[in-house]
Order: C-alpha cells, then structure tokens, then sequence
C-alpha cells in the first residue's frame, strides 16, 4: 500500500514537472492594465515592460529589486529611452532581494497608488511561482495578468524551479505563507 502511494506521488511529480516544463507561460494579450511590475533578474524583462508601456498597456511601471547603485538615468541610457519616460512613469524597487520580497515591495507599491489590476512582467519559467507569490501578497481584490518573457533555462533550473513552486503552493494551501 505505501509502495503504491509513493509510487503515484512519484508519478505526479513526474506528470507535473513534464506540464511545468513543457507549457512555459507566454506574453499575456494586449488588455491593458493599471500597472506594469517587472522583476529583475533576467534578459528581456526590462524591455517588455518598457514596450508594454509604450504601448499603453499600462500608466505606470515598477521595477522591483533594483540594485541601490542603479539610477533612473543609468536604465534610460542602458535602455535607449528617453529619460523623461523613466522620470514620469517608472519606478524603482530597491528592497526586493529574492521572489518574495518583490511580492512585499510591489504589494506596497500598488496600495500607494490604489491599482486594482497588474501586469506582472518575469522570465518565462519564473512566472508561475513570482505571479503565485504576488497574488498571495496583494489579494483578492487586485488582478495579477502574467506576461512571460521567454528564455532558454537549462533542465537543473527548471527542476529547481518546479520544486520551488510546489513547496510554496503547498505552503500557502496549508496556512504556512506568512
């Protein structure tokens, strides 16, 4: 009998991680939203929300987990956009070191500015468990759209990933979130 559980755990776990893998969220559709929040951390993030904003699918972005040296103008050059666009409409999480704490600071962010719905821009393969962690943090009442950015993760990162998800999914079911 418990050969037989373990085994169908195993066999979950293993169905699981094929769907994780397989089925990596992509760029959400064109709905605009109140806010854009973009994680750091990996390639193209930035630009997609830099685009998102140009085209309007949202008013005002928060970058999360900025490094404290980084300035607005440092991004505006890196990123060939205007430093007016930086200066009106983004900005700058220093706070967030790891995927939890960019849920808290954007948690904190979109309460100051009463946003009801964001866009949460992340890597592909990042995004199930960032846009778990931040519905958590926000809420029943403000709306977390997903917009993967794709990226190429190696099978380790993936299956670091999955685990990661599991373990915080099963967490927060069980009142072990906090």
């Amino acid at each position: 009998m418990i050969r037989r559980v373990v085994a169908l755990i195993a066999l979950a776990w293993v169905l699981g991680f094929g769907w994780f893998m397989l089925a990596l969220p992509g760029p959400a559709d064109a709905r605009p939203t109140d806010a854009i929040v973009v994680l750091t951390g990996g390639a193209g993030r930035i630009d997609r929300g830099l685009d998102l904003l140009r085209a309007h699918a949202a008013k005002r972005m928060l970058v999360s987990g900025v490094d404290p040296k980084v300035r607005l103008i440092d991004l505006a050059v890196e990123y060939k956009t205007p430093p007016a666009v930086f200066a009106c409409c983004i900005d700058l999480g220093r706070e967030a070191v790891d995927t939890r704490s960019n849920a808290e600071e954007t948690r904190d962010w979109v309460r100051r500015h009463g946003y009801k719905s964001v866009r949460l821009v992340t890597s592909d393969w990042h995004l199930r468990r960032a846009r778990l962690e931040l519905a958590y943090a926000l809420g029943p009442d403000v709306t977390v759209k997903g917009d993967g950015v794709a990226g190429n993760p190696r099978a380790p990162l993936l299956l670091a990933e999955y685990n990661k998800y599991l373990l915080r999914r099963f967490a927060l079911a069980f009142g072990l979130g906090g």
